[in-house]
């Protein structure tokens, strides 16, 4: 799966569980508290009944009725007498610290109360209190049900979404693998001819003297272009099944090489070139992510220079600096620079692909990249290692 396909069927399935998700928790709450107080109701309702059982036996009973109490409660429940100052007379249990006779039903400390009013009073008792624990086994077993039921849903949705996020995505994927074709199979016809004119290029070079330097020069130019784009379409078209040989490369030879290669370039745009490379910077990378990285970066640094501009490179053990006295970039560009396909200038050409290239590498490697440009002054690029 490509990245960009990878990342819009991320974003579809973010977006679908989120909604899915708050949906079925909006749901689940309102049917937690329905149950939760249809449990509570039902316990309410046993309260009530035991509580009609004592004041029933309260009628029958007489002197004898405190001493017997006990027998007629039955467990889990607890009981307790007041009279109509609402003293207490008789209790079975440790009575809360405070009794709202107002509140007919009132919990504490996990436990449910019930004050049940006696008319007319018997044997002095107007009020009867009743307790019992709350039956926290069966609000735990609803929780429980319900976690497991927005699990199985999470799941099941996360299934479904999953389907219908790479059915969507399929249009893309097929677009995907269209511009691939072309990309390869452009490349493929890019590269002989262009492979041709460089070997033939240097064979005149050494082996004959020519006069028309500067012809053979803007011929040089064009074709290590050509070569260039080939270099990094193949690249953007390979990058997700590369397989990388990182090792310890010596990035200060390699900058001198590349250099060297864009001599020519620099040389007929009469850029001043201004370069502090220090030696032996070994970084752990892969040659050809290197490569590119470095050509891509001084191919936009000539590209886009004014003609008698300056080139300052600076390479130390933290960083790579590369600094140029060319167009600039608007700051409104500078937030979509990388994206793939992206120009800020269109005048000097390109497939806007170069700083996309750079940027993924500088992510694969856990570098940092900072550019800093401003309009028709110039721009500066830092990678830090």
């Amino acid at each position: 799966m490509y990245r960009s396909e990878k990342r819009s069927l991320y974003r579809f399935l973010i977006f679908y569980l989120l909604s899915t998700l708050i949906l079925f928790s909006v749901g689940a709450a309102i049917f937690y508290a329905y149950e939760k107080h249809h449990l509570l109701d039902q316990q309410r309702e046993s309260l009530k009944l035991e509580s009609g059982q004592i004041k029933h036996q309260l009628m029958l009973l007489h002197k004898e009725f405190s001493e017997k109490l006990p027998l007629f409660i039955k467990k889990p429940y607890q009981c307790a007498l007041f009279d109509s100052d609402r003293q207490l007379i008789f209790s079975t249990f440790v009575l809360p610290p405070t009794i709202d006779f107002a509140q007919e039903y009132t919990t504490y400390n996990g436990r449910l109360t019930l004050v049940d009013g006696i008319e007319p009073y018997h044997l002095g008792v107007a009020y009867i209190v009743m307790q019992t624990p709350i039956d926290t086994k069966a609000i735990a077993h609803l929780r429980e049900m319900l976690l497991l039921f927005i699990l199985g849903a999470g799941l099941f949705f996360l299934a479904i979404g999953y389907f219908l996020g790479r059915l969507f995505t399929a249009p893309m994927r097929q677009s995907i693998e269209m511009m691939n074709s072309f990309i390869q199979d452009t490349t493929h016809e890019l590269n002989t001819p262009i492979s041709t004119i460089l070997t033939n290029l240097e064979l005149i070079e050494t082996l004959h003297k020519c006069d028309a330097k500067k012809e053979m020069q803007r011929i040089e130019i064009a074709s290590k272009t050509l070569s260039r784009i080939y270099d990094d379409l193949t690249y953007l078209k390979l990058n997700h099944t590369h397989k990388r040989d990182i090792q310890p490369l010596d990035f200060s030879n390699l900058l001198q090489e590349r250099l060297l290669y864009f001599a020519s370039a620099i040389e007929a745009k009469n850029i001043v070139l201004g370069d502090v490379i220090t030696p032996d910077i070994i970084v752990q990378i892969d040659p050809d992510d290197a490569l590119r990285l470095i050509d891509n970066l001084l191919s936009n640094a000539v590209k886009y220079n004014r003609q008698g501009g300056a080139l300052e490179i600076i390479l130390t053990a933290e960083t790579l600096k590369i600094k140029d006295s060319g167009i600039g970039i608007e700051e409104k560009e500078l937030q979509t620079i990388f994206e793939r396909f992206k120009r800020a200038n269109k005048s000097e050409g390109g497939f806007g692909i170069g700083l996309h290239i750079v940027y993924g590498i500088v992510q694969i490697y856990n570098f940092d990249i900072t550019i800093t440009s401003t309009l028709h002054q110039g721009t500066e690029v830092t990678i830090l290692w």
